[in-house]
């Protein structure tokens, strides 16, 4: 239906959105001049991220008492 194509492609947009904060994290740490505040928000941002993917995860689940 629908509504789970729009969370697939939600979910699709989030990973890959994960994945390039995942890259642009990694480069960063390889700077010697690292903007501590930046790195943060960088990897709050992820985290948020995560945690958007794993409801939207969860929400594709079947209810098994349905």
């Amino acid at each position: 239906d629908t509504e789970s194509f729009r969370h697939l492609e939600r979910l699709r947009a989030l990973r890959i959105e994960h994945r390039d904060l995942d890259d642009v994290i990694h480069r960063l740490q390889l700077d010697l001049y690292i903007d501590q505040v930046q790195m943060r928000r960088l990897k709050k941002r992820k985290l948020m991220i995560k945690d958007q993917i794993a409801r939207l995860e969860s929400q594709l689940i079947p209810d098994l008492n349905a």
